[in-house]
Formats: structure tokens, sequence, C-alpha cells
């Protein structure tokens, strides 16, 4: 897989990609991550990107043509391809775990991260394939809300992860959240470990971890727990 991040901070982006699984994945070579500077398709001596809306209103907006021009590059570099174009935005589609799992299948991703009061409508309409958004709330710019994309997906790419099973059997992936987890010791300052957790019998574990994740998944998110049930997945 192949992802370009196109920001005005791209620097932001380095403890992020030199650290952990995206740092061991890249290593390995199962994803080429590029950082693009936006500002290097300007042709002004300011390097602007931006300018006022027309109509008025508060804030800057992109301008169209610094980002095309990026995107075509990033899509006729080395091992470009096509490219699927991902605008970070708080007005888009909310990320879920079930897309994440969908992007591992796109072998080129090119992520637009958004500034300012957003974009000219037209990189939307005639160049952006889809609008995420990370939660209902403002951030100062889609840097971040990438850095989740980015992260969401790299673990979830075959020999990212050590164990080939954590990514199936956690949060999300099975439409609840994740059941209760313990380690050593099994007393700390006379709280203790459930005991079906000791006793060694796989099937009662298995049973107690279904129970506990359906609890908490009732408790905290009860519209997956419906939609769980809605599906006869209960």
């Amino acid at each position: 897989m192949r992802v370009d991040i196109i920001s005005v901070f791209p620097e932001l982006f380095t403890g992020v990609l030199d650290c952990g699984i995206i740092r061991r994945a890249r290593q390995a070579g199962l994803v080429d991550i590029r950082l693009v500077n936006l500002r290097d398709f300007t042709n002004d001596r300011h390097r602007s990107v931006d300018d006022r809306p027309y109509g008025g209103g508060e804030g800057m907006v992109f301008m169209p043509g610094p980002l095309f021009d990026a995107v075509e590059f990033c899509r006729a570099s080395e091992g470009g391809e096509n490219g699927k174009v991902v605008f970070l935005t708080p007005q888009g589609r909310l990320w879920t775990q079930e897309t994440a799992m969908e992007f591992t299948a796109v072998p080129h991703l090119i992520l637009i991260c958004g500034r300012y009061e957003g974009v000219d409508q037209r990189v939307i309409d005639h160049l952006v394939d889809m609008e995420i958004s990370i939660g209902d709330f403002i951030l100062t710019g889609g840097e971040i809300p990438a850095m989740a994309l980015l992260d969401s997906v790299v673990r979830l790419i075959p020999g990212a992860l050590g164990c080939g099973e954590s990514a199936v059997n956690e949060s999300f992936s099975t439409g609840l959240l994740d059941y209760p987890q313990y380690t050593r010791p099994a007393e700390y300052r006379g709280y203790t470990v459930p005991d079906v957790l000791l006793s060694g019998d796989h099937a009662k574990i298995e049973r107690w971890r279904k129970e506990k994740a359906l609890e908490k998944t009732i408790k905290v998110r009860p519209e997956l727990a419906d939609r769980r049930s809605s599906r006869g997945s209960i």
C-alpha cells in the first residue's frame, strides 16, 4: 500500500511515522508513506494556499490550484497509480472500523488535510473521492484525523501486527466493545481477577468474555448492541 499525505504542516507527522506499528510496517515494506507539502505547489513568493471566500464570510478557504497540482503530482510519481483521494473534514462520512478494513484493499491513498474554513468546492466536486470525519467535533486541521485514519488502516494490513488475531478480536471488529482484560498479579490492593479467568476452562472463559463484551456495549454504546440485535447477531 502507498499513502500520500498532503498537508501545509507535514512536519506534524514525523513522530507518528517513526514509532510503533507504523514504523515497523514501513520498514517491512508493507506501506510506503510520503509527505507532500501543499506549499510546494504555489506560484507566489508568499507560498499562499488559501484566499478569502467569494460572497464574504469569515476565515480563509484553500484554493483549488495547489490541491489539484498536488494530487496530480502524487498520481504521476513513481508507483502512484490513480489513487483514491480522501479529504479529512468534519462534514464527511463517519470513519469506522469497517471502513478501515475496506481501505486496506486500496493500493494508493491520497489524504488531503483540510485547514481554515475548508476547501474550494470544486476540489470536492471534481477531485475528492470520499470525505471522511473522525467524529462530530472540530479540530484545527485534518492532520490529526489523517493520523488516526492511517494508524487504524496500517495496523490491519496483514503482517503489521505481531499477532494476526489481535485485529480480529478487538473492539468494533465484532460489532461489540472489547471485554475486560486482566494481567498479573491475580490480586492487587485487595482487587482480584475474576475466578473464571484463572480456571483454565477455555470454553467458560470465552462465554464470560462474550457476556462482558455485550454488557459493556449495552452500557456504553447501546446503539451498537441495537444494531447487532437487528441483524440477529446477539
